[in-house]
């Protein structure tokens, strides 16, 4: 497995908010995190990275091809960011810097990461703007992010979680933000991406109807714990959690086709 989460535990200030969570994501699978806001699905993400916010404590196990990541440096964390693991959050107006130009933001994890170049890092990073799909990636690498749509801000952040062609992609509530064709085009993006890259993808979504899109496997988390794991298949014809049932009631309907699991 090349990522292996075991017991993993969460507190902030004395409090558990993820208690015991297990799962695990093979080289090249496609796992979705599901469930309602609060659930821990997204601090079960950010703790994979180190990236929790102050006072929050994790424990157990997170292992990244044998290594255990808890408990890891900062300075040996921040290598595996953007090298071997993408992160690409819910809303990209709050990840981008509102002062450079997103050219240059795609380009610092390559020169960072690669030791590229100036001219060579500005040269890739048209070609990951091509690679996201965005018009026009020679002139739109000039631009800042409020110069560009919500759809463009978030493809400028997949371009930026990408252009090291890490081995996994964490993608935290990537479409939330967005409106329902932009929602469907980003999916279909990310799940090309990682198709091709033969990347693992761990995606976290509080929607049903969009994890059928993209991954294969789903765990359902509620109030911090696992209380289903399955193909998503199963979760869709067969749930067998309340909360799951709950979750494919609520499933966004203009998004889930028939035979459209992913």
């Amino acid at each position: 497995m090349s990522l292996e989460v075991q017991d993993l535990t969460i507190e902030i200030d004395g409090r558990r908010v993820v208690d015991g969570v297990s799962f695990a994501v093979a080289d090249g699978a496609r796992v979705g995190l599901i469930g309602e806001s609060g659930s821990g699905k997204s601090l079960t993400a950010l703790a994979i990275l180190g990236l929790l916010p102050d006072g929050a404590v994790a424990a157990g196990s997170v292992r990244w091809n044998g290594r255990e990541l808890i408990g890891l440096p900062d300075r040996e964390l921040a290598q595996l960011r953007g090298d071997e693991i993408g992160i690409v959050f819910q809303e990209p107006r709050t990840a981008l810097n509102p002062i450079r130009t997103v050219g240059r933001q795609i380009a610092e994890s390559i020169r960072i990461h690669e030791k590229a170049s100036k001219r060579d890092a500005a040269t890739r990073a048209v070609a990951e703007a091509r690679r996201v799909a965005l018009p026009d990636p020679e002139r739109i690498v000039g631009r800042y992010p409020h110069q560009l749509s919500g759809g463009q801000r978030q493809r400028v952040a997949i371009a930026m979680a990408l252009a090291c062609r890490p081995r996994l992609l964490i993608a935290d509530e990537p479409t939330t933000a967005l409106d329902v064709t932009i929602q469907a085009e980003i999916l279909e993006l990310l799940r090309s991406l990682v198709e091709d890259d033969g990347m693992s993808l761990v995606f976290i979504t509080h929607d049903l109807a969009v994890l059928s899109q993209i991954a294969t496997h789903g765990v359902v988390l509620d109030d911090g714990r696992v209380v289903e794991a399955a193909p998503v298949a199963e979760l869709l014809t067969a749930p067998a959690s309340p909360v799951t049932r709950g979750l494919l009631r609520d499933a966004t309907a203009t998004l889930w086709r028939p035979g459209g699991v992913a």
